[in-house]
């Protein structure tokens, strides 16, 4: 059987971007969760944010797609090798909210 990723952007949550929406890291983390479950064709019940995403079968072509969904979400370009190089959606977000809170200007941290 072979799934079709979706297209970048295409992902049924609300398409934000987090350095000018006061997207918190729980909001960022449910929205990676969703992201994962999407691609994975589970509940997102079922994801747990610290088993790596390879682990529940998360191949190149979705992580790749699911690089661009996080492009897109936070308006920012970001390594092809990200999902491999954070593989859990803990270390993801929490890398993801250090790139977002660098990009802020200083008096809005």
């Amino acid at each position: 059987m072979t799934r079709e990723p979706t297209k970048t952007g295409n992902h049924p949550r609300k398409e934000t971007d987090m350095a000018s929406n006061a997207e918190g890291p729980a909001d960022l983390r449910a929205w990676l969760t969703g992201c994962v479950a999407q691609y994975l064709r589970r509940p997102e019940t079922e994801i747990d944010p610290t088993v790596r995403l390879a682990d529940y079968g998360l191949d190149s072509v979705y992580a790749l797609a699911l690089c661009g969904d996080i492009e897109t979400h936070l308006d920012m370009r970001l390594s092809e090798t990200l999902v491999w190089d954070y593989p859990t959606v803990d270390e993801l977000a929490a890398h993801l909210e250090e790139l977002v809170a660098a990009q802020q200007p200083a008096g809005a941290r």
